[in-house]
């Protein structure tokens, strides 16, 4: 794609916080207007401007390649998902969830067509997408299901997977809404790998990083304590990581589940694989949920999101923080410019 294309910003649920969020940050970062475009409503952009700091100025555009005519402080806005009426603030509606559905969907085949750059989604909401009878949970499936589609696969021949990162730590997930008794069943040899060749080639072919130092937690307290606390390090995680070293890969472990991702934190490793959804997230989340950011792994074009829900207990009041729409943003930009040895972006 070109190195012009813009990065394509979706609304979010209506009801919600996305939004206000999406108003904020392009008050916060007025250079950003000729770099992004938003897809979504425009009544639903302009009652999120006056409950932020008032009047807003919007451009509508016939489609992503007019951003780069949008001067500074505008907010670039692809109008082509509209309501036929505006949900009230914080109240689950179907016809919110079908138009943050649908403008995700946009976004995923602009990406595809390489019309954009890369996909920051605002927040889903669940409730919303399933009372417009969609059956997925919600942005990283739909999205999986699209690029699946678009190469001719079937969404499981398209592993994908959750990177969750802030400025100083990383850590992708390899289940991730399960049951704990779920997860330690899916841990298998051919999931494990798969895991680590998706960190790889994120890190590899999407960032650009000449290397990548991945270190891969055990399951069990001290990593099995060899095999005394269970036998998923020896049997399973240490093989895998003997196969990712074969391949050339810098990946080490397995470590202690309670030091790896302070080691991380120090600068030892770049990316954390945890086994498990709390195991990886409580490390970063507690670190802040301010510039936390939420990538999937996988997928033919970079995707990113805020570390966040849609907040419906505060949607309308325009006392949301846009810090972690505006991360991931920023991390979408960068993630288009290669970098060095030397710098080591947090996206």
């Amino acid at each position: 794609m070109p190195p012009s294309a813009p990065i394509a910003i979706t609304m979010g649920d209506a009801a919600g916080i996305g939004p206000e969020l999406i108003t904020q940050v392009f008050r916060r970062q007025p250079s950003w207007s000729s770099r992004c475009v938003v897809i979504g409503d425009l009544a639903v952009l302009r009652r999120a401007a006056a409950v932020t700091g008032g009047l807003l100025p919007i451009a509508e555009l016939d489609g992503p390649a007019d951003a780069a005519h949008v001067p500074p402080g505008v907010v670039p806005l692809w109008p082509a998902v509209t309501l036929a009426a505006l949900p009230a603030w914080g109240q689950v509606s179907a016809a919110a969830g079908r138009a943050a559905a649908d403008a995700v969907t946009l976004a995923a085949e602009a990406a595809l067509r390489g019309e954009v750059s890369a996909v920051v989604t605002a927040p889903l909401n669940k409730a919303a997408l399933a009372a417009a009878g969609l059956d997925v949970p919600g942005h990283t499936e739909l999205l999986q299901a699209l690029a699946a589609r678009h190469l001719g696969l079937a969404p499981e021949q398209l592993p994908v997977r959750m990177m969750l990162h802030n400025a100083e730590l990383r850590t992708v997930l390899v289940s991730i809404h399960v049951p704990l008794r779920q997860a330690i069943e899916l841990l298998t040899p051919a999931r494990l790998d798969e895991t680590l060749a998706v960190v790889q080639r994120h890190f590899a072919e999407v960032l650009r990083w000449p290397r990548c130092r991945i270190a891969v937690a055990g399951l069990n307290p001290h990593a099995g304590e060899g095999g005394l606390f269970g036998r998923e390090e020896l049997d399973i995680i240490a093989p895998a990581v003997a196969r990712a070293q074969a391949r050339g890969w810098e990946v080490s472990g397995p470590y202690p589940p309670d030091t790896v991702f302070m080691r991380a934190r120090r600068g030892e490793f770049d990316v954390v694989v945890a086994m498990y959804h709390d195991q990886g997230l409580i490390p970063v989340k507690y670190l802040g949920w301010e510039g936390g950011v939420n990538t999937t792994l996988g997928l033919p074009f970079v995707r990113t999101s805020p570390d966040h829900g849609t907040a419906f207990e505060i949607a309308g009041r325009g006392v949301a923080d846009p810090s972690s729409l505006e991360a991931a943003i920023r991390a979408a930009l960068r993630a288009a410019t290669p970098v060095t040895e030397e710098v080591r972006p947090s996206g």
